[in-house]
Formats: structure tokens, sequence, C-alpha cells
């Protein structure tokens, strides 16, 4: 009786036409072989499950084919059949990741002088070679830069930052591309077919999503899948053996946080935990989920092909990412994405998930810039939908409050003439413009209360703040071309905000008042009979 074969194996392809989602590397490949230029070294990169040893393992084989038709082994002759049932001596595959010292590598270079036995070259496939230790690439580097005309190396790796520049200027580099959820779809179908299995089309989905562009991984999923029953399998079937909660499920869950109801967040945690979740795999999901959504408020109609999603659920992620701030969003990101990591060091991952949640649920208080952000994009968000705020809640500088008055048309404002701008003092516009400014963006009214008039010098109009102001200086610091532009129009010329803390506006007058006491000093008594000591 034959031992089983997992799935990946089994399905291992044996042509190049066969490679799913790789066809820029395999044309190349195949022209090489029909033009009899074959490199004397090549390196594959990419992520796990790609198809990067399965390529150099048919490039092995099409390379040495007595019979290559259009660059494909033929699979009949000598070479072929040897290199299928994997007992050919001339195609030596090598694992750097167990083999990585210089000894191993000095052994290689000693037995790269004798030919092939079968085939026309002698191949050296060396898989994860960043995995090599300093000296064995030293070792390898004059062999692999002129080795003989019988031997071609392969080399295989997910990290090529980690590998010498001298080793890379000497391979044909291939970097092998993730592969799309609808092409590995098509591929599993194809093997349910050859082993005559069934499986659904959102089971199909799940499992696409799961293996994240990686092929092996997609069919080793399916191979656990297909262990759990014998009928057909199913979406909740392929959730479970994931122990993941659903993307109807997540809607729900994201959707309970944008409302704010934390206890309905809670619920759904207690909902996902009962039903065996991994709390870890939550949180990723959740994060996963959020940047669907961010991704659905920048690129609009193009999320259906960056995040490989049918239209349908584009356009869910896209009526539901519309209810959230960008500011929100990107922070409950961050909170789900911390939240994965912190799990790993307690005993209680639940426990983190619920506070996550809880927090994602609310704005976010404090002082800091980005609370301020956050909190003045959602009351932009209220008074677009009519929401009133009452003026007893926003705070404002009680011995400068800025008294609103209705807004000025821009014609009676460009008409106005430069003598009556003269005239007026510079305060008086000054408070005008910023009433006006505070009334057309409402959003800044109470940071605008924190501004003092300060004084004005020609084109620059000076600006001050207490020291306990300074976030809010910050925050007007982002809008000084509204503010600037507001000023411009009130005094019929450029003008240049200049915005100060108190105690640096205080600083600079005492500086100005010794300077010019200095200057009059001179004056007096003459500059070569004073002299200035600090």
């Amino acid at each position: 009786m034959s031992s089983y074969q997992a799935l990946y194996r089994a399905w291992r392809p044996e042509r190049f036409e066969d490679i799913c989602g790789q066809e820029g590397v395999t044309k190349t490949l195949k022209r090489q072989i029909t033009g009899e230029r074959i490199a004397h070294a090549y390196l594959f990169c990419g992520s796990r499950g790609t198809g990067k040893t399965t390529t150099a393992k048919v490039l092995a084989r099409a390379i040495n084919c007595r019979n290559s038709q259009d660059g494909e082994p033929c699979g009949v002759c000598a070479c072929c059949v040897q290199l299928k049932n994997e007992s050919s001596m001339d195609v030596l595959e090598i694992d750097a990741a167990s083999n990585n010292g210089v000894d191993e590598v000095r052994l290689l270079r000693d037995r790269i002088a004798y030919p092939p036995s079968v085939g026309k070259y002698k191949v050296y496939i060396i898989d994860e070679v960043h995995m090599l230790s300093t000296s064995a690439f030293n070792a390898l580097l004059k062999t692999l830069e002129e080795p003989p005309s019988h031997a071609v190396f392969i080399l295989a790796t997910t990290e090529p930052q980690k590998l010498p520049a001298t080793v890379l200027s000497r391979c044909q580099r291939y970097d092998f591309k993730r592969i799309p959820a609808n092409v590995i779809i098509d591929r599993l179908k194809v093997v349910l077919a050859g082993i005559e299995r069934s499986c659904d089309e959102e089971a199909l989905d799940e499992i696409a999503r799961a293996a994240e562009g990686g092929m092996r991984d997609a069919l080793s999923l399916m191979d656990m899948c297909l262990s759990y029953t014998l009928d057909t399998v199913t979406a909740p079937l392929v959730r479970e053996v994931l122990g993941t909660a659903g993307r109807e499920f997540m809607f729900e869950f994201v959707g309970a946080i944008e409302q704010g109801d934390a206890g309905k967040a809670l619920i759904k945690i207690d909902q996902a935990m009962r039903d065996g979740r991994d709390a870890g795999v939550f949180a990723r999901e959740t994060a996963q989920h959020m940047r669907s959504l961010l991704m659905a408020q920048l690129v609009g109609d193009a999320l259906s092909e960056l995040a490989e999603i049918t239209k349908e659920d584009a356009e869910r992620f896209q009526a539901q990412g519309a209810k959230f701030e960008k500011t929100r969003l990107m922070r409950a990101m961050d909170l789900f994405i911390r939240a994965e990591g912190e799990m790993k060091w307690v005993s209680n991952p639940r426990s983190i998930l619920e506070v996550c949640a809880v927090r994602a649920c609310a704005p976010k208080e404090g002082e800091s810039v980005e609370a301020l952000m956050e909190r003045m994009e959602l009351l932009e968000k209220k008074l677009k939908e009519g929401i009133v705020v009452k003026a007893e809640n926003v705070p404002s500088t009680p011995s400068e409050p800025i008294h609103a008055s209705a807004p000025e048309k821009s014609g009676e404002q460009s008409v106005r003439s430069a003598q009556k701008r003269e005239a007026e003092p510079a305060e008086k516009l000054y408070n005008e413009a910023i009433a006006k400014l505070a009334d057309e963006n409402p959003s800044m009214r109470a940071f605008l209360g924190h501004m003092k008039y300060a004084g004005r010098d020609n084109e620059v109009v000076f600006a001050k703040f207490n020291r306990n102001s300074r976030i809010q200086m910050q925050m007007l610091e982002r809008k000084s071309d509204l503010i600037e532009k507001a000023l411009s129009e009130a005094y019929g010329e450029k003008i240049v905000i200049n915005m100060k803390l108190a105690e640096e506006t205080a600083q600079k007058s005492s500086k100005n008042l010794s300077s010019a006491a200095l200057t009059k000093t001179f004056d007096v008594f003459g500059r070569d009979k004073v002299e200035v000591v600090d």
C-alpha cells in the first residue's frame, strides 16, 4: 500500500505551462532554452510558496531533455524520467539552511569538475541560499563566476537583500510575484477535479485569501479541509479549520466600532471566542478589514482589483469606509496591529482584544495633536450632517472672545478702498478677519480663541499664545494658509502670520527695547566712548 502524498507534492507542476502566476519568468526561461542561451547562474527570489523550487526543477529537466519542444521537457526521455523519479545524479538539490558551512561549499566546489552522467548539464539547486555563512559565500564566489561549461547554478531565496552584492552581480535574477487569488482558485478547482472532490465558491475564496499569494499554502489548507469531511468543503468548515471569523461577522463587528457601541463589540468578541476563534487571528483579521476600509477611501473603484475581492464586497467596504474619519480609521488599525503583538506575551489574550475594541469605539482622548485632529474630524462630520454644536461647549479665551459676525460678501470685500484700510486700526482688521474665519470654519473656532493679536511689522502680523496653548498653536500652524488668506483680504495686501508663545514674544520685545536703548546711548555719548558688557 503506497503512502499518502500531500497535495502540493502530488500536484507539483512538471512543465512551465503548468506553473501558475509566473508567466513572465517562465516565458523568458523557455526562450533561453529554445535559443540555447543557458546562463551559468540563476537567482530566483520571492515569498514562500510562489514556485521558486518548482521552476528550478522544471528548468533543470528542460535543459537536460533530449527531445525538448518549445522549451518544455518531453517527460519521456531517460533524463526526464530519472529527474521525475528523483534518481538522477545530474541534479543536486542542496538545503543551505542545514548545509551552510564553508566545508560543504568546498566539497561542492571539488565535485563540480565531474561531468554529468546522462544529461547535458549538471545542475546545482541551492535552496534558501541567504542562509550560507560569509565564509561559504566567499568560497563559492569564484566557482559561481566561472563554473565549468557543463555546470548550472540555480539559487533560490526568500530574502535576496541578505545576499552579498558580489553574488547578486554573478546571477540572472528573477523575481516571483505573489499569486493572485483568482489564479489560486482556478488551480484549486483543477486539483479538486483531479481527486474527484468538491468545494463551494465561498470556501475557495476563504482559502485563497488565507494563502496570501502562496500556492503551496493554499494546497496545504485545502488538504487540511479535505481531511475534515468526506463531503463538499464549505465556508464554515474552512473558517473552523483556519480559526477565522468570516467576512459577514467582521462587517458587523467593525460596524459596532464605527457606531461607538462598545457593548455590542464585546458581545461579538464573546461570540467569536465561544466559537473557538483565536484572539490573535481575530485581531489580525480586524486590522486587515480596517486596511480594506482605508483603501476604499483612497482608491475608490480600484479596491476590487487591489484587494482581490468581488465588486459586491468592494461596494460594501466603500459604504462602511465612508462612515469612518480617516484619522480614527488609522488609529483603530494601529490598535489591532499592536494588540496582535502584545497577545504573545500575556496569559489572557482575550483581555487585550477587549480593551483594544473599547478604545477603538471612542475618539482618542488627551491633548496630543493626533487626538485633536481626530476630534476635529468628528466635529466637522457632525456639522456637515446638520448637528448644531452649543456655544457653551466651545471653549474660548475670556479676555478676547471671538464675536461671530455675518460673513461679508466677497464683492463688498473686494471694493473696500485702501485708504479706509489704512485708517482702521490694525488690530480691528485682525479681529474682523479672525471672526470671519471662525464663522467659515467652525472646527477652528476653539483654537482661534487662544490666538491674540501682538502687533504688525510691514507684511508680518504677530500673534501670541500663552504657554498652556502650545497644542492649539501647533494645530493653527497647520492651517496657516487659511489664516494668512483671511488676513490678506482684511488688510488688502499680502500678509504673513508669525505665531509665538507668550514668553518668546516677551523676550523678543525685551531684546528690541534693549537694542533701541543702546542705539540712543551711542548717539549721545559716541560709539567709541561706550563699552558694552554682558
